[in-house]
């Protein structure tokens, strides 16, 4: 067991890789034999893959919490309680012990059998590379996203900073402390390095050699907040590769938005093995001190935010709440298992229309001598589903690690999922591909006959919010008769009283589903709902009048820009330099940075992003202005994927004469969205 690796360890017989990977917590505290603290409750509280009946689980987890408090801690006490526990099987297997908190130096020497060890403290001969995790110590609440510091500037006052009382110990971090400090004396840079601190003694109880935190949480974040760059020392005790302290300091640097400077290549970070922090940390030798100011300054702007927005990312998906601790320690060991993560739940429909209650509908009159037809009218057929389920987590982990920042749910589409090459279709892979006129392109008739592209052929779903405008919704409804590629409408009902039972509903061709909501909100627009089979969603809003051909082309552009939101509306917004706030603009203009989602293409992938990853205060805001929602998710786009939406044909705004008046007629509306 000493010289466990996971695939020596791990018993696989355990854990079926259809099982979903079902996680047992015990309810106690075994090591310091007390009940689970309130931090470890809260931690776990939620979670989609605990159970009850251990018989089914794959993966036993031992939450521990301060192995400092009551006494200290006894070593021989603990190894006894883990041998006692009820599915400790011998040595341990399948288990994970999770420590919380800080764990006492002692501990670290524990003999732990085939279980995974998950603590901020670890020393090299204990620690078992690829199947022990250095893991940050819990936070004790959750982060709020809206106190962190903004990225920008890039620059601050201080080029580098660091704050330690220790004891340098072996000739390179003396050497490296040294050449900090002359550093400091002789540059026109600024740097603050201090290794003494008032009121702070330095304690070795133990000799690892740590470097104790200065000041109170509140000055060190004050020095931060001033610096570009934050050193991390490593231990004066050669042996220790990861303690609370470099731990702490880590978590304290991304929450300051100051980029960290790892000095010295032992130091294990967390979750190294999932997470590529060369993109969000920089690693120097100790032996480089002495050109550090050199190598920092060689960093652009541009290089300094995106190590920026890459920490706070880390920061906020993995190191920003208990519950993101425990779910990142359970997503790794998952990884490594080779089992993929559980789906994502989508937002069930409550159709107000069943069985018992149907609708009435009309077949709507068509003008035949201006009705022109832009493509196949075919029944509906889904997207398919899951396509990487069982390979994504041996293809896909490192995006879902590093770039989509959420390891421990599988969505059942991706809009960054690779295509296949414009010659596949032509080349053994051509099913499901429509190439313009079999590949030979063609005029119009050729190029409406078919979607062309790269992706195989697909459908759209018509999502359509709508608030007590029955008429100018059954108007809206009759637009899309005989459209080609609609799968199905789904219409967001967000009144709290039904339609009138004589209303006359169109029968467009394509199933209609209405469904009715709990609350009046604007985010129900983007509920990812479970009648949605198709990855393309147009979002309408149901005054919105487009003819087929807009639709269309704007549906074409799509196809080849998945990631994107690609619509009619554009709007500009600007930071106002001479009054100090953003300006928005829904006048004519050479620039547009918004899309609005009133007539856009979006994947469906957002829709879960959306109501269920981004950050919930931004939905609330929604609600309490009723506005904006088209904002957030132009937002929340551009920050996933770093690119501008797509705007298409000349349209800039709808008029729909003879409509009842809309949220975005009311003289507030426009202030609201500034």
């Amino acid at each position: 067991a000493d010289a466990c690796t996971f695939e020596s360890c791990f018993d696989y017989s355990l854990c079926s890789i259809t099982a979903g990977f079902p996680v047992y917590f015990y309810e106690s505290d075994p090591l310091m034999g007390r009940p689970m603290d309130v931090e470890a409750r809260r931690a776990i509280e939620g979670s989609r893959y605990a159970i009850d009946d251990p018989d089914r689980a794959c993966v036993f987890v031992v939450l521990v919490g301060d192995a400092r408090e009551e006494g200290g801690f006894s070593r021989e006490a603990a190894e006894k309680n883990l041998r006692n526990l009820s599915h400790w099987r011998g040595d341990g297997r399948n288990h994970i012990l999770t420590y919380l908190s800080s764990s006492d130096a002692d501990a670290a020497k524990m003999r732990t059998g085939r279980a995974i060890v998950v603590r901020a403290y670890h020393e090299a001969p204990w620690f078992r590379p690829g199947f022990d995790i250095a893991a940050p110590v819990f936070p004790g609440a959750e982060i709020d996203p809206l106190e962190l510091p903004k990225l920008l500037p890039a620059r601050r006052a201080l080029l580098a900073s660091f704050q330690g009382v220790g004891r340098p110990a072996g000739a390179d971090l003396e050497f490296a402390v040294g050449e900090l400090r002359r550093m400091q004396a002789g540059n026109v840079d600024s740097f603050l390095f201090e290794f003494s601190c008032g009121g702070v003694e330095e304690t070795d109880q133990n000799g690892v050699g740590d470097w104790a935190l200065c000041s109170d949480e509140a000055g060190r974040a004050s020095v931060l907040a001033r610096s570009t760059f934050a050193l991390i020392l490593p231990p004066g005790n050669d042996s220790v590769i990861s303690t609370p302290s470099v731990m702490h300091r880590l978590f304290e640097c991304l929450k300051s938005s100051a980029v960290p400077v790892v000095l010295g290549g032992r130091v294990a970070l967390p979750f190294d093995d999932v997470l590529d922090w060369r993109r969000a940390a920089i690693r120097v030798p100790l032996r480089r001190a002495s050109e550090l100011h050199f190598i920092l300054r060689s960093f652009s702007d541009s290089d300094v935010t995106a190590m920026k927005r890459q920490g706070r990312e880390l920061l906020t998906a993995y190191f920003g709440s208990p519950r993101a601790v425990l779910d990142a320690v359970l997503s790794t060991v998952r990884s490594r298992a080779v089992i993929p993560a559980l789906p994502a739940p989508p937002a069930v429909a409550t159709e107000l229309f069943n069985e018992t209650y149907r609708p009435i509908t009309i077949t709507p009159e068509l003008d035949l001598d201006n009705y022109e037809t832009f493509g196949p009218i075919e029944p509906p057929f889904p997207s398919l589903q899951f396509a990487q389920n069982f390979s994504s987590v041996l293809t896909n982990s490192y995006r879902t690690w590093n770039e989509d920042f959420n390891p421990s749910t599988m969505y059942p589409f991706s809009p960054f999922t690779d295509l296949l090459p414009s010659g596949a279709k032509f080349q053994g892979s051509g099913a499901g591909f429509r190439p313009i006129g079999g590949g030979e392109g063609g005029a119009g008739k050729e190029f409406s006959a078919a979607i062309g592209g790269n992706s195989p052929k697909e459908q759209f779903t018509v999502v359509i919010l709508t608030y007590k405008r029955e008429l100018v919704l059954m108007n809206s409804l009759q637009k899309l008769v005989g459209l080609p590629y609609l799968n199905r409408v789904v219409v967001v009902w967000n009144s709290d009283t039904g339609p009138p039972m004589d209303l006359r509903w169109p029968d467009i061709g394509a199933p209609v589903h209405v469904v009715k909501t709990t609350k009046n909100s604007l985010n129900n627009r983007f509920l990812p709902y479970d009648i949605i089979e198709t990855e393309a969603i147009l979002s309408l809003d149901d005054d919105a009048l487009l003819r087929h051909d807009e639709i269309l082309f704007g549906f074409r552009v799509w196809r080849e820009a998945r990631d994107r939101i690609v619509g009619f509306p554009g709007r500009f917004h600007a930071w106002d330099p001479r009054n100090g706030g953003w300006h928005y603009n829904s006048n004519y203009t050479c620039e547009l940075s918004m899309v609005l989602t009133g007539a856009a293409f979006f994947h469906k992938y957002y829709a879960y992003m959306y109501s269920n990853v981004m950050a919930s205060v931004i939905r609330d805001k929604v609600d309490e202005y009723m506005n904006c929602e088209d904002i957030a998710m132009n937002f929340l786009v551009s920050h996933l994927t770093r690119k501008p939406p797509i705007k298409v044909t000349s349209r800039w705004t709808f008029r729909c004469p003879g409509c009842p008046d809309s949220l975005s007629v009311e003289e507030s509306h426009f202030t609201e969205r500034h």
